[in-house]
């Protein structure tokens, strides 16, 4: 990246690169004050490049997903802490669905030292994962692998989900809008998910609240049809009112402390 070029655009460039940036750690990359790169965030986010949110921006995401390894690195703590909590409401014994994500990927590395659990996924990444754990079967669905992610999608694959009905389903989510909608970006990843909660006894959503703050153009589902809901925090009065109507449970692990410094 040359320091050559104008800062607010080596700013966006690293938003492209790792899909959001942080106030403070820009702060320090570019030796300028904190308020600096605030106005800078903010002249990106006047211009549609970025979203603003607490500490930092993200990435402004429309009809594109980020890329796979840019999500892999937004929300990375919050996202192993969702994953070992949403792990403790598996049980040993039993079954699960695990569908494509960078969450659902983190719930799989703390699965691996269970025992005798059935997990149906996918997801390459998450069986690459599993296949180190002694006692967990895996089942990898059929269909057409998706080669930017590792996801494998397509009849074939539905076909083979409604072979099974599963103990639970833990599944990941692109964007969720102000009512609680689960949105997506590939249609036939979210045919996927759908297909993965209808043979669920329950359904287990991993996400963190960045998730608040995206917009993505297909509708999968709603926070209503959920069992759980693992996230770090949620930052919305009116979701939690609408998870305690519908009776999905929400498990909060808290804000990683490099996301609790004031903006």
């Amino acid at each position: 990246m040359s320091p050559t070029l104008p800062r607010k655009q080596l700013i966006l460039s690293l938003a492209r690169e790792h899909g959001r940036v942080m106030v403070e750690d820009l702060s320090t990359r570019f030796s300028v004050s904190p308020q600096t790169i605030r106005k800078d965030l903010n002249d990106l986010c006047e211009s549609q490049d970025l979203t603003r949110t607490h500490g930092g921006a993200l990435l402004r995401t429309g009809a594109a997903n980020v890329g796979y390894e840019a999500r892999r690195l937004v929300a990375s703590e919050a996202k192993e802490r969702i994953g070992l909590a949403a792990a403790e409401l598996v049980p040993d014994n039993s079954s699960l669905f695990i569908n494509l994500g960078t969450t659902t990927e983190a719930v799989a590395r703390a699965l691996v030292g269970r025992v005798d659990l059935l997990a149906i996924t996918n997801n390459i990444n998450v069986a690459n994962t599993l296949q180190a754990a002694p006692a967990v079967e895996v089942v990898i669905l059929g269909g057409v692998l998706r080669k930017s992610d590792g996801g494998i999608v397509g009849e074939a694959a539905l076909d083979m989900i409604n072979q099974f009905k599963v103990d639970t389903a833990v599944i990941g989510t692109s964007a969720i809008d102000a009512d609680g909608t689960l949105l997506d970006y590939d249609y036939r990843e979210v045919r996927i998910t759908q297909a993965i909660m209808a043979n669920a006894r329950r359904t287990i959503l991993v996400s963190d609240s960045s998730k608040f703050e995206r917009r993505a153009p297909v509708r999968m589902g709603h926070l209503a049809q959920l069992d759980a809901f693992v996230t770090d925090f949620v930052p919305s009065d009116a979701i939690r009112d609408l998870c305690r109507e519908a009776g999905t449970a929400i498990h909060e692990t808290g804000p990683a402390e490099s996301e609790r410094k004031d903006d």
